[in-house]
Protein backbone atom coordinates (compact mmCIF):
# COMPACT_ATOMS: atom_id res chain seq x y z
CA UNK A 1 0.00 0.00 0.00
CA UNK A 2 1.43 3.44 -1.06
CA UNK A 3 -0.35 7.07 -0.73
CA UNK A 4 -0.17 9.64 -2.81
CA UNK A 5 1.45 13.34 -1.85
CA UNK A 6 -1.94 14.72 -2.48
CA UNK A 7 -2.76 12.57 0.31
CA UNK A 8 -0.42 12.81 2.17
CA UNK A 9 -1.55 16.36 2.44
CA UNK A 10 -5.05 15.85 3.29
CA UNK A 11 -4.06 13.73 6.34
CA UNK A 12 -2.12 16.12 7.35
CA UNK A 13 -4.78 18.75 6.86
CA UNK A 14 -7.20 16.58 8.89
CA UNK A 15 -4.44 16.25 11.56
CA UNK A 16 -4.11 20.29 12.02
CA UNK A 17 -8.38 20.60 11.39
CA UNK A 18 -8.70 18.40 14.52
CA UNK A 19 -8.00 18.29 17.90
CA UNK A 20 -5.60 15.74 17.85
CA UNK A 21 -2.29 16.02 18.86
CA UNK A 22 -0.87 13.51 16.70
CA UNK A 23 -1.58 10.42 14.38
CA UNK A 24 0.15 6.83 13.42
CA UNK A 25 -1.29 5.25 10.76
CA UNK A 26 0.09 1.73 9.68
CA UNK A 27 -0.99 -0.17 6.48
CA UNK A 28 0.80 -3.09 5.57
CA UNK A 29 4.54 -2.03 5.10
CA UNK A 30 3.59 1.56 4.90
CA UNK A 31 4.07 3.71 8.66
CA UNK A 32 2.66 7.16 8.33
CA UNK A 33 3.92 9.77 12.00
CA UNK A 34 2.76 12.81 12.05
CA UNK A 35 2.33 15.34 15.04
CA UNK A 36 0.90 18.40 15.93
CA UNK A 37 3.91 21.34 16.25
CA UNK A 38 3.84 21.82 19.44
CA UNK A 39 3.09 18.56 20.52
CA UNK A 40 4.98 16.90 23.66
CA UNK A 41 6.97 14.00 22.30
CA UNK A 42 5.40 10.51 22.84
CA UNK A 43 7.52 7.51 23.49
CA UNK A 44 8.47 5.96 20.49
CA UNK A 45 9.35 2.10 20.26
CA UNK A 46 12.97 1.96 19.51
CA UNK A 47 11.97 -0.13 16.24
CA UNK A 48 10.83 3.02 14.73
CA UNK A 49 12.96 4.39 12.65
CA UNK A 50 11.17 8.07 11.25
CA UNK A 51 9.94 10.94 13.41
CA UNK A 52 6.95 12.74 13.36
CA UNK A 53 7.37 16.46 11.71
CA UNK A 54 7.87 18.76 14.48
CA UNK A 55 8.07 22.75 14.99
CA UNK A 56 11.65 24.17 16.27
CA UNK A 57 12.03 23.94 19.68
CA UNK A 58 13.17 27.24 21.65
CA UNK A 59 16.63 27.28 21.23
CA UNK A 60 16.27 27.31 17.42
CA UNK A 61 13.79 29.59 17.52
CA UNK A 62 16.25 32.45 15.52
CA UNK A 63 16.99 29.96 12.84
CA UNK A 64 13.97 27.92 11.20
CA UNK A 65 16.13 25.41 10.07
CA UNK A 66 18.48 24.62 13.13
CA UNK A 67 17.48 21.53 15.11
CA UNK A 68 18.53 22.80 18.92
CA UNK A 69 20.97 20.28 19.00
CA UNK A 70 23.22 20.89 15.96
CA UNK A 71 26.29 23.33 16.46
CA UNK A 72 24.78 25.80 14.45
CA UNK A 73 21.97 26.83 17.01
CA UNK A 74 25.39 28.01 19.12
CA UNK A 75 27.10 29.76 16.72
CA UNK A 76 24.98 32.16 15.08
CA UNK A 77 27.72 32.53 11.77
CA UNK A 78 26.37 28.79 10.80
CA UNK A 79 23.12 27.65 9.27
CA UNK A 80 21.99 24.25 9.18
CA UNK A 81 20.13 23.57 6.07
CA UNK A 82 17.79 20.67 7.50
CA UNK A 83 15.55 18.19 5.41
CA UNK A 84 12.44 19.35 5.05
CA UNK A 85 10.81 15.95 4.93
CA UNK A 86 11.88 12.58 5.20
CA UNK A 87 12.97 10.57 2.17
CA UNK A 88 16.45 9.89 0.20
CA UNK A 89 18.29 12.55 -0.04
CA UNK A 90 20.61 13.01 -3.40
CA UNK A 91 23.24 15.60 -3.72
CA UNK A 92 22.97 15.37 -7.66
CA UNK A 93 20.42 16.13 -9.86
CA UNK A 94 20.88 12.42 -11.31
CA UNK A 95 23.22 9.79 -11.12
CA UNK A 96 26.86 10.34 -11.97
CA UNK A 97 25.96 14.28 -12.31
CA UNK A 98 28.58 16.68 -10.38
CA UNK A 99 26.77 18.00 -6.52
CA UNK A 100 24.52 21.00 -6.59
CA UNK A 101 27.51 21.97 -3.96
CA UNK A 102 30.46 20.85 -2.23
CA UNK A 103 32.43 22.33 0.76
CA UNK A 104 33.44 25.68 0.03
CA UNK A 105 30.84 26.30 -2.97
CA UNK A 106 28.96 29.83 -2.79
CA UNK A 107 25.43 29.74 -2.01
CA UNK A 108 22.52 32.12 -1.80
CA UNK A 109 19.19 31.22 0.35
CA UNK A 110 17.98 30.15 -3.26
CA UNK A 111 20.17 27.93 -4.13
CA UNK A 112 19.21 24.08 -4.13
CA UNK A 113 21.59 22.15 -2.49
CA UNK A 114 20.20 18.50 -3.28
CA UNK A 115 17.02 16.76 -3.36
CA UNK A 116 14.84 14.63 -1.35
CA UNK A 117 12.75 11.77 -2.98
CA UNK A 118 9.74 10.96 -1.62
CA UNK A 119 7.76 8.39 -2.81
CA UNK A 120 8.72 9.33 -6.53
CA UNK A 121 8.62 12.83 -6.29
CA UNK A 122 11.73 14.64 -6.11
CA UNK A 123 12.14 17.59 -3.76
CA UNK A 124 14.51 20.60 -4.02
CA UNK A 125 16.17 21.42 -0.77
CA UNK A 126 17.28 24.90 -1.05
CA UNK A 127 20.80 26.52 1.30
CA UNK A 128 18.25 28.99 2.97
CA UNK A 129 21.12 31.69 3.62
CA UNK A 130 23.83 32.89 1.86
CA UNK A 131 27.38 31.98 2.43
CA UNK A 132 29.77 29.11 2.04
CA UNK A 133 29.24 25.79 2.42
CA UNK A 134 30.96 24.85 5.97
CA UNK A 135 30.22 20.92 5.78
CA UNK A 136 28.22 18.00 4.59
CA UNK A 137 26.57 16.13 7.01
CA UNK A 138 24.97 13.74 4.91
CA UNK A 139 25.23 10.83 2.37
CA UNK A 140 24.40 10.77 -1.00
CA UNK A 141 21.35 8.03 -1.09
CA UNK A 142 21.12 8.15 2.49
CA UNK A 143 17.44 7.82 4.40
CA UNK A 144 17.30 11.28 5.99
CA UNK A 145 14.59 12.30 8.63
CA UNK A 146 12.20 15.38 8.90
CA UNK A 147 14.85 18.06 10.53
CA UNK A 148 17.72 16.25 10.06
CA UNK A 149 20.85 18.46 9.40
CA UNK A 150 21.83 17.64 5.82
CA UNK A 151 24.46 20.54 5.61
CA UNK A 152 26.12 23.82 7.36
CA UNK A 153 26.35 26.97 5.52
CA UNK A 154 28.99 29.78 7.17
CA UNK A 155 27.01 32.93 6.41
CA UNK A 156 28.80 35.77 4.76
CA UNK A 157 26.98 38.53 6.90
Amino acid sequence: MSLTSKEVAEITRLLEDSSFDELYLELGDLKLSLKRSGAAPAPTDASMQSQPPQAPTASAASDPHATGAAPAAEDPRLHSVCAPLLGTFYRAPKPGAPPFVEVGSQVQESTVIGIIEVMKLMNTVRAGASGSVGEILARDGALVEYGEPLLRIVRTS
